[in-house]
């Protein structure tokens, strides 16, 4: 489960605008705002290097943090960021303020164990991946690292749903209307091909027959 990894310093920032952020920029610093928990946005800017070096980590949209705003400390989840469309640098971030009753929306990546238990992969089928994440809804103080699926005594043609995954307690997916897949055991490409030359003599032999 995430928990909170790691705290940023931040300043309250006065001044909203175009002409603010860009002066922020230009001092290594970043716009960002915390909003949420049914309280007022709170404005504040932080160290561009120090966001981009949590972002390149992984896991920055799942993970608790905890921003020290001149001695004011809030428990946030990064909500969103903004990066400059040709240069690519980090340009604003968003973060959602969460207590103990918070529940929030987010992709949880999904990871694949026990590859040498599956006689169908031994086999030389292939893991078809559909979904490489999937959105859930949790508490916010209880988001998943990842999910993982066990693909142990799996076989080509089989297929990995949902229901398939235990889910820790309160973690549920945002799609609920059907058993939706997350991965196959497809068949490799030369089995594929020794089955269609065999469906294909097997048609021949039939209209010889009828001949």
């Amino acid at each position: 489960m995430s928990n909170v990894a790691y705290e940023l310093k931040a300043e309250a920032r006065a001044q909203v605008g175009k002409g603010s952020a860009r002066e922020l920029r230009r001092n290594g610093l970043i716009p960002a705002v915390i909003y949420g928990d049914k309280k007022d946005p709170v404005s504040i800017t932080l160290s561009r290097n120090e966001v981009t070096k949590k972002i390149h980590a992984g896991g920055f949209l799942t993970t608790l943090a905890t921003i020290d705003v001149d001695g004011t400390k809030y428990s946030v989840l990064p909500k969103d960021y903004q990066l400059d469309p040709v240069r690519d640098f980090l340009m604003h971030v968003d973060f959602l303020r969460v207590s103990k009753n918070t529940q929030v929306t987010v992709e949880v990546p999904v990871h694949f164990e026990n590859e040498e238990k599956s006689p169908g992969l031994k086999r030389g089928g292939v893991l078809n991946v559909v979904r490489h994440s999937v959105e859930f809804h949790c508490p916010a103080n209880a988001i998943p690292d990842s999910i993982t699926v066990d693909l142990t005594g799996l076989e080509i043609g089989d297929g990995i749903h949902i229901s398939h995954v235990t889910l820790p307690e309160g973690v549920e997916p945002t799609i609920t209307d059907r058993d939706f897949t997350i991965a196959t055991i497809a068949a490799p490409a030369g089995l594929k091909s020794e089955d269609n030359a065999a469906g294909e003599d097997a048609e021949a032999a039939e209209g010889d027959s009828e001949e």
